[in-house]
């Protein structure tokens, strides 16, 4: 399978199995897209009047060559790897730890309902983080790195807790052979000197959450108990974090909706500000909301990540650039076989634990009693669940498998697929077609600074 288009000047034509990517001139891409299933004397009547006899053949002569390269054309390597891929030992080797479910904004679109998942309040003891700590290294099997990311709500409102499960899975290092990587995600409003001085020594990364532009960001994310301002107290302290961590290890996390489709000025926006790791994502909502994405959105919204990726590439070439999540694409060599196949591992080897000690395949499953895996002290009681998203992968996803984007998404979220189908092997189609046009820009991005290579 190949994919052929067209981006900022550049003709890209990329082998979907291989990974192979080829920036070409006008002749060789036309004549790719005739190649499959036609001789030569059929391709050079095809191009007769266009170009000449001998321009087709050599062209045609060199794409059979890339094609017995195994970089044109090439077959389906990862099929025949399914059985034994679901098959695979189950390892865990990320929780996400719900420390607080409990928040100080009032984000309209949070799937969180401000912190509660569709239940209480409850900040999580030291004694359930301890549970899920030992929970995580007990069925991580023989990985060394392993991954826990603060969450919430907002997990600064029970940070004393995230300090000493910090401590407690330090203490566990060196008896069992691991190391953990700690993550905190916040929207910044309790952020002071003492976080930001332990985050920096103990957390792998921090992702700050923040919108965009002022008017974007406040429209979305206002302060709960007053209604006032997220962003005039945030963006001081976010740019305190940014630099403090010398550019590195961090990233902004926005969420664009239909009320700002021009995302793009939230982008650059940002990277105007200083900040040089960004992720701004569209909103998931039902079509009911008023913020939600539509389909008459997406060419705009398509449009405007062509504009980002313009933009990110001249900054780049002048000495000035960010990085921006979504275009950033490994073009060398790309993820193992079992991540491209199924992306996040939600379910398997990633779970979310609520303060009281379930178990759900991710954050977003949080709350829905169906997805109710087990807890902290039996483990998992449901190994059905995990088994069925053991089983979700590209090949289980009929919109997946002719789809050239399939293994750079791995399929998209699970939770994206049940919230709009019921089920999880199918896909959010309006995520589909953003992450498409993501994927392409990435790769024009990576294209044009080869050039400065």
């Amino acid at each position: 399978m190949i994919h052929q288009f067209k981006n900022n000047g550049y003709n890209i034509v990329l082998d979907v199995n291989s990974g192979s990517v080829h920036v070409v001139d006008d002749m060789v891409y036309d004549i790719i897209s005739a190649y499959e299933g036609h001789t030569v004397d059929e391709v050079v009547c095809q191009f007769e009047g266009k170009y000449s006899k001998e321009d087709v053949e050599e062209c045609y002569a060199e794409i059979t060559e890339l094609k017995e390269a195994g970089q044109l054309f090439t077959e389906d390597i990862y099929e025949p790897y399914i059985d034994s891929f679901k098959d695979r030992p189950t390892v865990v080797k990320a929780l996400c730890l719900h420390i607080a479910h409990d928040c100080n904004l009032g984000c309209k679109y949070c799937f969180a309902e401000e912190g509660e998942y569709h239940g209480r309040r409850a900040l999580m003891s030291y004694e359930v983080g301890k549970k899920a700590l030992d929970f995580l290294v007990a069925n991580s099997g023989n990985r060394r790195n392993l991954e826990v990311d603060f969450f919430g709500g907002e997990p600064t409102m029970n940070f004393e807790v995230v300090k000493q499960l910090v401590a407690y899975g330090r203490s566990l290092e060196e008896p069992n052979n691991k190391k953990f990587r700690f993550t905190l995600t916040t929207n910044g409003i309790l952020l002071n000197d003492e976080i930001l001085e332990f985050a920096n020594k103990e957390m792998g990364n921090i992702v700050l959450s923040i919108d965009g532009r002022k008017e974007v960001n406040d429209r979305m994310r206002p302060v709960r108990s007053s209604g006032k301002s997220s962003y005039d107290i945030i963006m001081p302290k976010f740019k305190k974090v940014a630099e403090s961590r010398n550019q590195m290890n961090y990233y902004v996390r926005g969420t664009f909706t239909h009320h700002n489709l021009d995302f793009s000025n939230d982008v650059l926006h940002l990277a105007d500000e200083g900040f040089e790791q960004i992720s701004v994502e569209p909103v998931v909502a039902q079509p009911t909301d008023d913020y939600a994405i539509r389909e008459e959105d997406l060419e705009i919204l398509k449009e405007q990540y062509d504009i980002l990726a313009k933009e990110l590439v001249k900054r780049k070439k002048a000495g000035k650039g960010f990085n921006f999540f979504h275009f950033m694409i490994d073009l060398s060599g790309g993820p193992c076989v079992a991540k491209r196949l199924q992306g996040c591992g939600s379910g398997c080897e990633y779970l979310a634990v609520t303060p009281w000690g379930d178990l759900y395949p991710c954050h977003q499953f949080v709350g829905n009693e169906d997805f109710l895996m087990g807890n902290v002290d039996e483990g998992i009681t449901r190994p059905d669940i995990r088994d069925s998203f053991k089983a979700c992968n590209v090949y289980a996803k009929e919109k997946c498998k002719s789809c050239f984007a399939k293994f750079y998404c791995s399929g998209g979220c699970a939770a994206n697929s049940y919230n709009f189908h019921g089920n999880i092997n199918d896909a959010y189609d309006i995520g589909c077609e953003l992450q498409r046009k993501r994927i392409e820009c990435a790769i024009m991005v990576r294209a044009a600074m080869a050039e400065e290579e």
